[in-house]
């Protein structure tokens, strides 16, 4: 490829993160907004609504840049899968970038309810941008939250790479956007409590910017005034080497090209010597 065919290419690529984590936190901001500042909906709506999110900033990103839409998630990809490690720190500017601007736009268009429901701009409404350990009510320190989103992005990149593993049994249909959106939701119901599940840089970081420039000054620290954004930055991305690692340990070396063979609907392949 050219050069000018690279650039070209890139600028695509980067426009279709930027897109697809843009889609992703219009959802997840949206919806914890609504919840939080006008009492609309619950914990339930919360994870189905980051769920959904993810599935359509995939469909949005997927045929251009693969749709990564998440820095733990490319930097995963880097290690084990080959993808290029200078397209690593753009990916991660894109997304996060999207985050920003789409935190902002949830910002102005909930600006009235939000200062309702807290005019002080503290932690109350804090959660509704960027996570808090505990959700900002329950005992949980940086450490504690740290260990969380270890264990839940590992969880992430396991799955993730074993829905998307023709040697395995990736979905079909183009339901893999589905399936790795309800993965999230099924996250966001059994792995919430610590951390408020952020399990991807971009999804924090650029929000709880876009918070800090309009009006909640301590959006860098949590409850107890420690610094912490930093957690869901460091845990998601260490997390997730950890998950595709596991995965690359314990199923991808039991995978063989024969196991990528059509089946025939419904059926469910056999043993080696069966029929």
């Amino acid at each position: 490829m050219t050069k000018r065919g690279w650039r070209n290419s890139m600028a695509g690529e980067l426009s279709a993160e930027f897109a697809g984590t843009f889609i992703l936190i219009l959802f997840g901001c949206g919806v914890v907004a609504q919840v939080v500042a006008a009492g609309i909906g619950d914990h339930d709506s919360i994870a189905w609504a980051w769920g959904l999110g993810v599935t359509l900033g995939v469909y949005v990103a997927a045929r251009i840049s693969g749709a990564h839409i998440n820095p733990a998630v490319t930097l995963a990809l880097a290690v084990f899968k080959g993808f290029s490690w200078r397209k690593v720190l753009p990916y991660a500017l894109a997304q996060t970038l999207g985050a920003f601007l789409a935190a902002l736009l949830v910002r102005w268009n909930y600006s009235e309810v939000l200062a309702m429901a807290d005019p002080g701009h503290t932690f109350k409404t804090q959660i509704v941008f960027s996570t808090l350990p505990g959700n900002g009510s329950l005992p949980i320190s940086e450490w504690g939250a740290l260990r969380d989103q270890i264990i839940g992005t590992a969880i992430l990149l396991f799955v993730i790479f074993a829905v998307t593993d023709l040697l395995n049994t990736p979905p079909g249909a183009n339901l893999g956007p589905l399936i790795i959106g309800l993965l999230v939701v099924a996250i966001g119901m059994a792995w919430g409590t610590d951390a408020g599940y952020a399990i991807n840089p971009a999804r924090d970081l650029g929000p709880r910017f876009a918070s800090y420039i309009t009006g909640y000054h301590d959006a860098w620290r949590d409850q107890y005034g420690n610094i912490y954004f930093w957690v869901p930055i460091v845990g998601p991305l260490v997390g997730g080497v950890l998950g595709a690692a596991a995965y690359r340990f314990l199923i991808s070396p039991f995978l063989t090209e024969a196991d990528a063979k059509p089946q025939e609907p419904g059926r469910v392949p056999a043993p080696d010597g069966e029929s």
